[in-house]
């Protein structure tokens, strides 16, 4: 089973998806309906093809890819950059310079990053309320 990374960014109000190196590109307004219609896009895309990429050959799953930037801004109505912050253990004013585009943080950054949001992620699962 491939796995297809597809590409997420900000844009505006919305979101642009696409995949690399396959002419696929579309928009949504959240992350469920970019799922939707990128998958849309790519059975638009197989039917128009004899002969699709390799990539898309097959069975597969898709992995959105978000860059910081857009990770900040497009969940900023669940975590504030103070929340952010206290997770990531990145200083507030530097995460707020990352959603505005002013630094493009490292890759140790950016894996702070994603390692707090995992370990959220797995407190948040292990909780059942009564």
């Amino acid at each position: 089973m491939n796995t297809i990374e597809v590409i997420v960014e900000y844009a505006g109000k919305n979101l642009s998806a696409y995949i690399e190196g396959v002419p696929i590109i579309t928009v949504g307004k959240d992350l469920k309906e970019i799922d939707s219609n990128i998958r849309e896009a790519i059975d638009l895309y197989l039917q128009d093809n004899n002969h699709p990429c390799e990539l898309l050959a097959g069975d597969y799953v898709l992995r959105f890819k978000i860059d910081p930037s857009t990770f900040i801004n497009y969940y900023s109505n669940i975590f504030t950059k103070a929340a952010l912050s206290r997770i990531t253990g990145i200083n507030e004013r530097q995460l707020w310079h990352y959603a505005a585009g002013v630094h493009k943080p490292r890759k140790v950054q950016s894996e702070k990053i994603q390692n707090g949001i995992r370990s959220l992620t797995k407190e948040l699962e292990s909780i059942y309320l009564l």
